[in-house]
């Protein structure tokens, strides 16, 4: 089971980013998936899930900037970022975790994380 992250970059603040998590190894249709991010000094919180109905949650200030979708066909998780602001400076990363543990926003259920890929957002 793996995740590979890939995306990740420098950007002004306004601008836009992708983010793409390549899954390999598991039953990815039947996963709960989520990108999560980590700023210096503050803890991992969850940005956006999707559960494997592909119900989707968001943490509510990247709600209407950010839309994460799933390629079902390359089992790809991407994180469009819009409108990036300063306070989305962080490490951001890819988790998932299979049933029967629910989709939820603890990092705690998470069994599987990717490497991570930075993301910095200039003022």
């Amino acid at each position: 089971v793996q995740l590979v992250e890939s995306g990740g970059g420098s950007v002004q603040a306004g601008g836009s980013l992708r983010l793409s998590c390549a899954a390999s190894g598991g039953t990815w249709s039947t996963y709960c998936m989520a990108w999560f991010r980590q700023a210096p000094g503050k803890e991992r919180e969850a940005v956006a899930i999707i559960g494997d109905d592909g119900s989707l949650r968001y943490e509510d200030s990247v709600r209407g900037r950010f839309l994460l979708f799933k390629d079902k066909s390359t089992n790809a998780l991407s994180l469009q970022m819009n409108s990036l602001e300063p306070e989305d400076t962080a490490m951001y990363y890819c988790a998932a975790h299979s049933p029967p543990v629910p989709c939820g926003r603890s990092d705690s259920r998470y069994a599987y994380w990717g490497q991570g890929t930075q993301v910095t957002v200039s003022a």
